[in-house]
């Protein structure tokens, strides 16, 4: 498998806190394209972060952060998409918007969930219990 085929979200994956999430996304799109050919701002708005497009990285709380972990995974166009505790540091609202990401924009897309927190994974079909492979 080679990294076009693989999308990641996780915690403490880095993002470049320098640029704005609008320049982010674009230069992310220069290595990997985007589903359905959405752009940058039209990603910001799906992840709820207009307000926010054009501020550094850098100046936003740790929810906001995770947002844009979650458009960089879940808005590339990859077949398998990777997540790690994609819901850490959220609140209710930025569940509510990971939750309705995998029903919008996983279909037809191989999602693996690495969690402790049902909520993060509930929709999966299959699950293995780390813990029973013993």
């Amino acid at each position: 498998m080679q990294f076009r085929e693989v999308s990641i979200c996780a915690p403490y994956l880095e993002v470049i806190e320098e640029m704005s999430a609008h320049e982010f996304l674009s230069f992310h799109s220069s290595f990997k394209p985007f589903l359905n050919g959405l752009t940058p701002a039209e990603i910001i708005s799906k992840v709820q972060l207009d307000h926010a497009a054009d501020k550094q990285i850098r100046n936003y709380s740790s929810g906001m952060k995770q947002r844009i972990k979650m458009a960089q995974a879940f808005f590339t166009e990859t077949p398998v998409v990777l997540l790690d505790e994609p819901c850490t540091n959220l609140d209710a609202e930025g569940i509510a918007l990971y939750l309705q990401l995998i029903r919008d924009y996983t279909q037809n897309r191989t999602v693996v969930v690495s969690s402790n927190d049902i909520t993060e994974y509930e929709f999966c079909e299959m699950r293995i219990d780390m813990n029973s492979l013993k």
